[in-house]
């Protein structure tokens, strides 16, 4: 693994190389969703055979209840009670982000309100490729499931198994066999078979990130999920530690990101090192070797000063703080989620420590977290003014369309009074 001095140069290299769209998949992901637009079912089944080399009807394009129930069966008892335990962590801290409700009197004759309401339709988008991820499927279902989301839908092109019968558990029953950017147009406009939703949620790969990106036009979406990254800073520590958290987001994808930031050359070597020990025990299918070879790096700064300045602004999605650093936890302010101390592996934030691993990349954490139950709901304000608060402010209010030149804003006022 590279070791690099954290200089301008290096800094700015590395910040460029996330900036810009990627054209390629979005030309790829147009094309794909003007076709679902336009031919609905007809386009949404022929581009499933294409990617998914899945041969789609009408008639079984949704999991059955059966095939749930036979799914339950099949798998471990071991995986059901993973399930819930991680199913019981994500609702608790899903039942503390939800906004509350309030209202209160702002001045005599004034009341001031919010009232949260759900979306109405979700679609929850579960990435297939090599597996299922099934700890996806928790971090965004029961989400919409404690905001109040009555139409839950799921799409997935490959369900295994463990996806299915963690759904039954979960008491999810629309599951459709679908992935890819023609699963997100089919979310977002409609088809014959699957409903048009009101917010797509979950990750994907580069060209269910395009799609969702080009119809958050028409249909609101969670967030865009780049390739993973994971950045942990530390000036001493377990080596092993901090290899074993660089190399689990490594494996994700081969456009994965992978940096370790430290003020010690000679720890860096030495983390350096030990990342090559572990990386040698994968097999060489493991996406953690192209990953690393491309977007992994020691960064070695001056200062403590230059590593915070470089980590808050590259915001990577996870970020890890073991050992005595983390006590500098208050320097570090732009991340999509932090692990703090030598026994919080990032694997753990992925599966279930009940916070959300459905987190911003490409430096979008510089201006939000992770997902959180108040992506499911709407925050709706509500105003109530008496005759004795319309005398209140009813000046202000015609002083400022007056100034803006909003005539019948003044009117609008006047007439009441």
């Amino acid at each position: 693994m590279r070791i690099l001095r954290l200089a301008g140069a290096i800094e700015e290299k590395i910040l460029a190389q996330r900036r810009g769209r990627d054209l390629v998949a979005e030309r790829t992901a147009t094309r794909i969703i003007s076709d679902v637009q336009r031919r609905g079912d007809a386009a949404l089944f022929y581009w499933t055979e294409r990617f998914d080399w899945l041969k789609l009807q009408r008639n079984n394009v949704w999991v059955t209840r059966d095939e749930l129930r036979s799914a339950s069966r099949r798998v471990s008892a071991a995986i059901l009670d993973a399930v819930d335990h991680a199913a019981r962590n994500v609702r608790a801290v899903a039942r503390r982000q939800k906004p509350q409700e309030w209202s209160f009197q702002v001045e005599p004759g004034v009341r001031a309100s919010q009232r949260v309401r759900p979306i109405e339709t979700v679609g929850c988008y579960l990435p297939g490729g090599r597996f299922s991820l099934v700890s996806t499927l928790l971090m965004t279902a029961i989400l919409a499931r404690e905001a109040g989301v009555r139409n839950i839908l799921i799409v997935s092109p490959r369900p295994s198994d463990e996806l299915l019968a963690a759904a039954e558990r979960l008491g999810l029953r629309q599951i459709a066999r679908v992935g890819g950017a023609q699963a997100i147009a089919a979310l977002a406009y409609g088809t014959q078979s699957i409903p048009r939703v009101d917010k797509i949620f979950g990750p994907g790969n580069r060209y269910v990130t395009a799609a969702k990106r080009l119809v958050s036009a028409d249909c609101a979406i969670d967030l865009l999920a780049g390739p993973t990254e994971a950045v942990v800073f530390a000036a001493s520590g377990n080596p092993a530690f901090i290899a074993a958290d660089l190399l689990a987001q490594a494996e994700h994808d081969s456009d994965a990101v992978a940096l370790f930031v430290t003020t010690s050359l000679r720890f860096g070597r030495s983390v350096a090192g030990e990342i090559e020990k572990q990386l040698a025990r994968l097999p060489k299918s493991n996406p953690a070797w192209r990953s690393l070879a491309k977007n992994g790096s020691v960064l070695v700064a001056p200062n403590l000063a230059a590593a915070a300045r470089f980590v808050n602004r590259f915001a990577p999605e996870h970020l890890s703080l073991p050992g005595t650093a983390s006590r500098l936890a208050d320097r570090f302010h732009s991340a999509g989620s932090i692990f703090l101390g030598d026994w919080s592996a990032q694997s753990f934030g992925d599966y279930a420590t009940g916070t959300n691993h459905v987190l911003p990349t490409g430096g979008a954490a510089r201006a939000r977290g992770g997902l959180s139950t108040a992506d499911f709901v709407k925050c709706v304000s509500v105003q109530e003014v008496t005759r004795a608060g319309l005398t209140r402010l009813a000046p202000v209010a015609k002083e400022f369309a007056n100034a803006e030149g909003l005539l019948a804003h003044a009117r609008a006022v006047e007439v009441r009074e």
